[in-house]
């Protein structure tokens, strides 16, 4: 039995249709079944509640072989380690009561580099609350999601793509697609033991400026980076319900991206992903753009 939070997310409704393609028994954790799709109601088992939620977490684990684990980070959070540690706690605790063999948690990349990140550096301690438990663990280290890019459709339709980084500041970028298909790897594997950091670096090394072309080659119409400003992007955060602490672990996960959090392994062939942003512009970004 292969139990998945957030199964309706970005990753997790992939992963999902991944294992039941393959007839693996899953079990989903999940506040709202009606955003499942029917085929997946019909064929996983659910257990309705929020993963934070300690008797949610102790019914979902029992007899549990592995556990897929994403804790999305709460904007109105006092700090990052309250969104993805104190929120993580009742999980760990479970794992110890049911004895769950195996857990694959969704981290990121720049574990031990010594730069405070925000989101980065909390979710790096969300994997030490899980090796704690003594289960065997695989924590897959992410780096910037290519589906980010989609929040801007509106302004890419005026030609335009922001963010806080230098436009010449090259780093990896993932598709969540290719996230999702190495999770089901380790889920299904039954085999690997210990604990590790797995850090996966994408498909390529883009800037934002690199992105804008890219846009402008596959849209076929002129897209230009717009460099934007951090401590307005923070307000904008609060304006949008953020709290003060979430917003400034945003940036502070911005500014550690400026000083290479990201860029500290270097990219082989057993780190590189099958998608390139060309790839998921065409495949994703070009029809979002025509809706």
């Amino acid at each position: 039995m292969i139990v998945i939070t957030a199964p309706t997310g970005q990753i997790g409704s992939k992963l999902v249709a991944s294992l039941l393609q393959r007839s693996e028994p899953v079990r989903l954790i999940t506040r709202d079944p009606r955003k499942l799709p029917a085929e997946v109601r019909e064929r996983a088992e659910i257990v309705v509640g929020s993963h934070r939620d300690r008797d949610v977490l102790d019914h979902a684990l029992q007899g549990a072989d592995a556990l897929f684990w994403l804790m999305p980070a709460a904007a109105t959070a006092s700090s990052p380690y309250e969104a993805y540690v104190t929120a993580s706690v009742p999980g760990a605790d479970a794992v110890v009561r049911h004895a769950v063999p195996r857990v694959v948690i969704i981290s990121a990349l720049g574990r031990g580099s010594q730069i405070y990140a925000g989101h980065v550096s909390a979710s790096h301690a969300m994997e030490d609350l899980f090796r704690s438990t003594g289960a065997h663990v695989r924590a897959l280290a992410l780096p910037t999601f290519m589906e980010n890019i989609l929040r801007q459709t509106a302004a890419i339709k005026n030609g335009v793509i922001s963010g806080t980084l230098p436009a010449d500041l090259t780093m990896p970028w993932i598709a969540t697609k290719d996230i999702a298909a190495l999770a089901a790897e380790y889920l299904l594997d039954h085999t690997w033991t210990g604990q590790d950091t797995v850090e996966v670096l994408g498909g390529e090394d883009l800037s934002y400026h690199d992105i804008a072309e890219i846009l402008t080659d596959v849209l076929g119409t002129p897209v230009r980076y717009q460099p934007g400003d951090r401590a307005a992007v923070k307000q904008f955060l609060i304006s949008r319900g953020f709290s003060e602490a979430m917003a400034q672990s945003m940036m502070d996960m911005d500014l550690a991206g400026e000083r290479g959090i990201n860029n500290a392994t270097p990219r082989t062939a057993a780190h590189t992903t099958p998608t390139t942003f060309r790839e998921f512009a065409e495949e994703t970004i070009k029809p979002a753009m025509a809706k």
